[in-house]
């Protein structure tokens, strides 16, 4: 059965469904770190499990970085990259196209309303989506409509409570406070990687496999990158748009947090870890 497409709005919404509020936003310090990922770091818990010819979805594809691995993985299979965001489809158009790969394409689309005939995919996968939804179930019910019977669904997001630096810096830990504070209006939870695992099956999902894997950021060149990339959405980035709005931070405050970020990155012993939490289920 083909359901039918919702009509877009001025503004990219899908008009029929209500959409979440994106606590990172689309800064380019926000996508600029989203295309450093990659299907071989960031879904290799997935990979082993893609076999070419498959059809999969990738939902809040960002800049298709990920997408680009997995077509790979599938092809001559088709990859459909989705996201809800207008600008940064273009932008994964433009690096999907640089890939050559056949059979990738991108589409703005909402999380919880595909325009997808029911049972047409094999596999949907989506990178640090559900810690942003304020309806994660739903989200994940909707991708099961679109999974043919025992088609894959793979999730993976982090565990902000799991995150740790040294050395200590206070305006770190005033910035995940924060940051904890603003998904919270926003009605998710930066904890999303230790409920994956229940979101998934009270979606209806069966045969769970459950992984984690640590990220660390030790060298001076990935401290530096981690740390400026934060100094900088401190700053500018919907995060820092959101607390002020939320009347929970002053642009002085943001302020004192980048530098504090940026005096961390400096710092010769610096470290910085959090755990990944990866959830693959099957549809019935």
């Amino acid at each position: 059965m083909r359901r039918p497409r919702p009509r877009l709005d001025t503004i990219g919404a899908m008009t029929n469904s209500p959409t979440d509020r994106y606590t990172h936003g689309h800064h380019p310090s926000v996508v600029t770190q989203h295309a450093r990922r990659t299907a071989e770091v960031d879904a290799a818990y997935l990979l082993p499990r893609l076999r070419p010819g498959m059809r999969l979805l990738d939902v809040g594809c960002g800049p298709g970085t990920i997408t680009a691995g997995l077509a790979r993985a599938v092809a001559p299979g088709e990859t459909v990259g989705v996201d809800l965001a207008p600008e940064v489809i273009e932008e994964a158009r433009v690096r999907g196209a640089e890939t050559g790969i056949e059979g990738l394409r991108f589409e703005q689309a909402d999380a919880y309303a595909l325009a997808f005939e029911d049972r047409s995919f094999d596999a949907v996968h989506a990178h640090q989506v559900l810690q942003h939804v304020a309806r994660p179930v739903e989200a994940l019910r909707e991708w099961r409509r679109v999974l043919r019977s025992g088609g894959l669904v793979a999730v993976r997001d982090a565990d902000y409570g799991t995150m740790t630096h040294w050395p200590p810096s206070p305006p770190l830990d005033r910035f995940f406070d924060l940051y904890r504070e603003v998904t919270m209006r926003n009605g998710a939870d930066a904890n999303a990687g230790r409920r994956l695992a229940s979101w998934v099956r009270e979606a209806g999902y069966i045969d769970l496999d459950v992984s984690a894997t640590t990220v660390l950021f030790s060298t001076p060149e990935t401290v530096a990158n981690w740390g400026l990339s934060w100094a900088d959405r401190a700053m500018h980035s919907s995060v820092a748009t959101q607390a002020v709005e939320y009347g929970l931070a002053t642009h002085a405050d943001l302020e004192r947090i980048a530098e504090g970020w940026r005096a961390w990155a400096a710092e010769p012993e610096a470290f910085f870890m959090y755990v990944n939490v990866e959830v693959i289920g099957r549809a019935p």
